[in-house]
């Protein structure tokens, strides 16, 4: 499919639009297979999200939510995704406990998390040998060095085609991520870039040709639906960004 490019006037719109994406797709998970599948993005530009997404009377006990990456710290510290999620919607609303499923980071060794992280995703999914779980929904960022989930240029995650989940690596930080073909099987990603710094990185990720191993984001193509939601900061120079409407690239 091709990409669904929406530039809107402002962060504030991108995220209710965003928000309007993802109350769609839910509501055509749960009525279609009973239950929605969402992965969570992590840093500063979701959290709005989270927050009008908390707001909504939704059947909770039919979503689960999972991490696309996490850093590898305790939920308690500032720099978890988990825990910035459970502050902005999930320790708001009652979904049940077992409906959430985070990246785990208390074994000492990111490797051992990540494979713990992947047997939990193939019992969940039952998912068979060579199989990749579908999720309904995934939620991207993107860096303004053109990476997205944990998925940073010039890393090893970005070449790991066999598994679900790998080790990342940002400066020399572990993290833990979804892989690139993991987040291409899914039903719909949706990726929210905001704000000026995000122009040269976008520029490369939508030139017709350019480095997939610099620009990690290129690498996101899904067998369902893309999204990308801009500000006009983000978007302004991209082909066609004058049109307020949706365009597909």
């Amino acid at each position: 499919m091709g990409r669904n490019v929406e530039v809107l006037a402002s962060g504030a719109a991108s995220i209710a639009r965003s928000l309007q994406l993802v109350l769609e797709k839910i509501n055509t998970a749960t009525c279609d297979r009973g239950q929605c599948t969402i992965v969570l993005a992590g840093g500063s530009t979701p959290k709005a999200l989270y927050e009008a997404i908390a707001k909504e009377n939704l059947p909770w006990e039919k979503i689960h939510v999972f991490w696309g990456d996490e850093r590898y710290v305790p939920q308690s510290h500032p720099d978890s995704n988990q825990g910035m999620a459970r502050r902005a919607w999930l320790d708001k609303v009652d979904i049940p406990a077992g409906n959430i499923h985070p990246m785990p980071t208390d074994a000492g060794d990111p490797a051992l998390d990540a494979q713990k992280y992947e047997a939990e995703l193939e019992e969940f999914f039952k998912t068979g040998a060579g199989e990749f779980p579908v999720f309904d929904i995934v939620l991207l960022g993107m860096g303004d060095d053109g990476h997205t989930a944990s998925l940073f240029p010039h890393t090893e995650a970005l070449q790991v085609r066999d598994r679900f989940v790998a080790v990342g690596n940002k400066d020399g930080q572990p993290r833990l991520t979804l892989t690139v073909p993991l987040i291409n099987q899914a039903r719909c990603v949706i990726f929210i870039a905001l704000g000026a710094n995000k122009q040269s990185a976008l520029a490369q990720v939508f030139a017709p040709v350019a480095d997939e191993m610099t620009y990690p984001s290129r690498l996101i193509r899904p067998q369902g639906e893309l999204w990308w939601l801009l500000d006009e900061s983000a978007g302004r120079n991209l082909a066609l960004a004058a049109s307020k409407s949706p365009e597909n690239y």
